[in-house]
């Protein structure tokens, strides 16, 4: 599946669950994809998940990987075809302020994501005005009752199941790239259940 060829993103403030997800339907969809895990056990398991498409670094090593001409420097025995000069076209971040420092590296016209329920509309609003002269699009998936890793207990929503975090990635990548005229929106992945 092609779905993604030609596009370079990064996902970056979770290399588990939700990150690790869209990494994975990214590198599927042919994408070059840099994910920024945690751990090193998150990070080896990020690694194995993904192959070869994908780069997976800590995250205090982002700005690292990004090369100073705007690409993904790639390291001995890297996968990715991204070198400088190259930027990115889409960002996933779990917050505003992971988001800033990779701005001067995603293509005018490109797409920012945010992951994490935390995001206000209010902030996702702030942030799409801000950037909007250069054409990129910020919205932000706000997720709730979603299946934990480890199967902690969480109350049901109305449609009477959690959700899982291939689709809260679903959500994101729809947002990232198929709604091509939605920008500051802020949607809510939560079986129903709703956010103030």
């Amino acid at each position: 599946m092609t779905r993604y060829a030609g596009r370079r993103a990064v996902v970056v403030g979770q290399g588990t669950g939700i990150g690790l997800a869209i990494a994975k339907r990214l590198v599927e969809g042919g994408a070059e994809v840099l994910l920024a895990a945690g751990t090193a056990q998150e990070r080896a398991r990020a690694s194995a998940e993904l192959g070869s498409a994908a780069r997976v670094v800590d995250p205090d090593a982002i700005e690292s990987a990004l090369g100073p001409g705007g690409g993904i420097a790639l390291g001995p025995g890297g996968g990715i075809a991204l070198g400088p000069g190259a930027c990115l076209d889409l960002v996933f971040a779990d917050a505003v302020p992971t988001v800033r420092p990779l701005l001067p590296h995603l293509e005018d016209g490109g797409a920012v994501v945010l992951t994490a329920a935390a995001p206000t509309p209010a902030s996702v609003r702030a942030l799409a005005a801000e950037l909007v002269s250069r054409g990129i699009r910020v919205n932000a998936v706000a997720p709730s009752c979603i299946e934990a890793p480890a199967g902690a207990a969480a109350p049901l929503p109305p449609l009477g199941r959690l959700g899982s975090a291939e689709e809260v990635a679903r959500a994101a990548l729809f947002l990232a790239t198929d709604a091509t005229f939605t920008t500051g929106a802020r949607l809510p992945v939560d079986g129903g259940l709703g956010h103030p």
